[in-house]
């Protein structure tokens, strides 16, 4: 696609991006809130790092990119559920999310460019 970042930035951006995912999930943790708003919130983070190895998977490996950004999608909602419960438990936890559903969304094109690209079906 038009806006394909170079293949180094992959990596940087998806250092980041674990790094801000730890240190929220941390946060809520460690939050002065009840066991089951953690709870909560924790499963959510738990569902979405699920997805987002699922859709590496499928997108990397198995080369199925409609599959892969039907997934994205679910990601995509699952961070969008999940900065609303961090951000209830505490606003900073749910902040640093932001980036990661803004490089989500930037996937979804690039994704979607593949597809199109490819005039990829599956």
């Amino acid at each position: 696609p038009l806006l394909s970042p170079p293949v180094w930035l992959f990596s940087i951006v998806w250092t980041i991006l674990y790094i801000l995912m730890g240190v929220s999930a941390y946060m809520i943790y460690s939050a002065e809130a009840s066991q089951k708003e953690k709870g909560d919130a924790l499963r959510v983070y738990g569902i979405q790092l699920f997805l987002n190895f699922i859709w590496s998977l499928i997108f990397f490996n198995l080369h199925a990119y409609l599959i892969a950004f039907m997934i994205l999608l679910l990601l995509w909602f699952a961070v969008y559920i999940m900065i609303e419960r961090f951000s209830a438990i505490y606003i900073c936890a749910g902040k640093l999310q932001i980036p990661y559903l803004l490089w989500i969304m930037f996937s979804g094109y690039l994704n979607l460019g593949i597809i199109f690209l490819n005039g990829s079906a599956i």
